[in-house]
């Protein structure tokens, strides 16, 4: 029955890790279809860059692969190639959301609650320690120490979730690499929109 519970109780938060991320997916679309000429036939062009994220876990890895396919959906070269590699070093924001959902799951599995301003630390804290993960698989865990000891958690309880990291793990570098082809088309339409101010 213990077992059963536990089973139960990753589960959820597998789920709920899932659910968050393709949220921010969906988030990230209306943004570049409300900003951009961009649509769905940007998901169509960077498929091959998501399908890389999600095989190697590593936005480092599949940078090449998110240039090639930046430049098939028509962002210029020399914009993606300065807002891409950027953004596979500072903009984590899969891996900021899965910190953040992580912690709160340890908390949690503790028996700790944690409070507003706790939880606000939590946010910020996450969002910080993903902009200074490494672009490789599962770099996730090493940052998340930070968050855990910002608001006195027990780090042992990142054991709870080395059996499942491997596998979230792929779905939130494929965020990170979707964020970062998404700000290559964002930094692409501003240019091109202070280019006709100017005009």
């Amino acid at each position: 029955a213990g077992f059963s519970t536990e089973i139960n109780a990753v589960g959820q938060y597998i789920g709920c890790v899932i659910l968050g991320l393709a949220i921010h997916f969906i988030f990230l679309f209306c943004v570049l279809k409300k900003f951009t000429h961009h649509g769905f036939l940007y998901i169509k062009y960077l498929f091959r860059a998501l399908l890389t994220a999600f095989g190697t876990a590593s936005s480092s890895a599949t940078l090449p692969t998110t240039l090639s396919c930046t430049d098939d959906a028509g962002v210029n070269r020399s914009t993606s190639k300065f807002v891409v590699p950027l953004g596979a070093t500072i903009n984590m924001d899969g891996t900021a959301l899965y910190e953040a959902v992580a912690v709160m799951f340890i908390a949690q599995a503790y028996g700790i609650e944690l409070n507003i301003g706790q939880q606000i630390v939590v946010f910020i804290t996450a969002t910080l320690a993903a902009i200074g993960a490494a672009g490789i698989p599962q770099a996730g865990l090493v940052t998340m120490v930070l968050v855990l000891t910002a608001v006195n958690l027990p780090l042992e309880g990142i054991g709870l979730l080395l059996a499942v990291d491997w596998f979230l793990d792929r779905f939130r570098t494929t965020i990170n690499v979707w964020g970062d082809s998404v700000g290559a088309a964002l930094v692409e339409a501003s240019i091109k929109y202070l280019s006709k101010l100017k005009d």
